[in-house]
């Protein structure tokens, strides 16, 4: 480990966040200049941003990162493919910091490495594109929002819909009253997850580094049916179905209601399909409720790939007049009586939101998914968890989303952290 990441320790003991504000990077790109990234976290989200970046004009892909030795080097072959340059693979992502020519940190890691790691980035002089969602957490997504304002960093989360054109065309024509005043917006998920099983203590893999996957949180033993994806279902790591799939589809419901925070939030749901050793409901509904007569309301099914309404139904918007239904990248509107008026087809993927960014960091062009916009539809996740995991309505405050009169609900609204990680990420 070389001595400048040493010395930071993750940004230092002493005060190295206030240190690193003057770090290099905080002016914006010019439109001709290469904006260089690193990549965190290469699993399927990682990867695919490894290539999907490394084929954009004007970026370069200088580092892709893992705890998992053998993803590193699959990754480079594939940006060597996509650009003709192969970048370094790094195992800890400080030494992707450390390097004052990087410009942007794409972190595409599991959800409890996903704030700590832009809040340190953001520190570091870096912008940052987070997958969702952007927190483990309520009490991080209010701290990487304080982040991305002291550091003045671009911050971009990815729900990617926010960048399809035809999805901001349906979200302005439901705000503009092509179905009269919006009122209720429902949206669901669906799949066909098989059981986990019940996992044993075993000895970690030579592969991977299992303390620095764990980072920010507090440690506990390697267990054989965690890695690589099953940490989704356990709320040490993870968010549940809602936090890994709903947030996307709960951002364009809020979004096109033009929501902020709820007055109240209740769930319902459970483990009903497998015995097994995952935490997280595997069926869930959750509503939400906001000042002005709206409602959002989210059904997950994670052992049933069928969608109400049919299985291309992913979010509806309900109207005075009609109804506006969003599937893929496209819509259709319907009137009052659910006569199809018109049909829209459309489509999007990763690239659209990666070229927002980027024009973000050139100056050219506001961030689609603005980290405090991102914070606030994941804050909507984690109130649904809480009210699941405490069997409670939650009351909000409308003014930042903190629960009222609860104390025990309010237990839930941040975690403990590994030795010294409170400090790091606390902005």
């Amino acid at each position: 480990m070389s001595e400048s990441i040493q010395r930071r320790q993750f940004l230092g003991a002493a005060g190295a966040l206030g240190l690193a504000a003057a770090l290099p990077g905080s002016a914006a790109r010019g439109a001709n200049e290469t904006v260089v990234v690193g990549i965190m976290g290469m699993g399927g989200r990682g990867r695919a941003h490894a290539d999907e970046f490394a084929r954009l004009p004007g970026v370069e892909v200088a580092y892709v990162c893992d705890v998992d030795r053998r993803r590193s080097g699959e990754s480079v072959d594939a940006v060597k493919k996509a650009a003709g340059k192969e970048p370094k693979a790094v195992g800890d992502f400080r030494r992707i910091l450390d390097d004052k020519g990087v410009d942007a940190l794409v972190i595409a890691t599991c959800n409890h490495w996903h704030a700590p790691a832009a809040i340190v980035a953001c520190a570091a002089g870096k912008h940052v594109y987070v997958e969702k969602p952007c927190s483990h957490n309520a009490r991080e997504g209010e701290l990487l929002v304080a982040a991305a304002r002291k550091y003045d960093r671009v911050v971009q989360m990815g729900n990617q819909r926010r960048s399809w054109p035809k999805i901001i065309e349906a979200i302005e024509r439901v705000k503009k009253g092509d179905i009269g005043r919006a009122y209720f917006a429902r949206c669901a998920y669906g799949n066909d997850r098989p059981s986990i099983g019940r996992g044993h203590e075993a000895p970690v893999p030579e592969w991977l580094d299992y303390d620095l996957w764990q980072g920010p949180a507090p440690r506990r033993p390697y267990r054989d049916n965690i890695l690589h994806y099953n940490w989704h279902w356990f709320w040490h790591w993870g968010n549940g179905e809602l936090g890994n799939n709903g947030i996307h589809t709960i951002d364009v419901c809020r979004w096109g209601l033009d929501c902020e925070f709820p007055t109240r939030v209740t769930s319902s749901g459970g483990r009903y399909r497998f015995d097994d050793d995952q935490e997280t409901p595997d069926t869930h509904v959750v509503s939400y409720e906001f000042p002005g007569g709206k409602q959002i309301t989210w059904e997950g099914l994670s052992c049933s790939p069928y969608r109400p309404g049919g299985p291309g139904a992913e979010i509806v918007f309900y109207g005075e007049t009609g109804a506006l239904a969003i599937t893929g990248g496209g819509y259709t509107i319907f009137d009052k009586a659910g006569k199809q008026v018109e049909k829209v087809t459309g489509s999007g993927g990763d690239t659209e939101h990666q070229s927002n960014f980027l024009a973000a960091i050139r100056g050219s062009a506001k961030a689609n998914s603005e980290i405090g916009e991102g914070h606030k539809s994941t804050l909507l996740c984690h109130l649904g968890n809480i009210a699941h995991r405490t069997g409670r309505t939650l009351r909000c405050d409308v003014k930042d989303g903190r629960i009222v009169d609860d104390k025990e609900a309010m237990k839930q609204w941040a975690r403990e952290y590994a030795k010294g990680w409170e400090r790091e990420i606390t902005v």
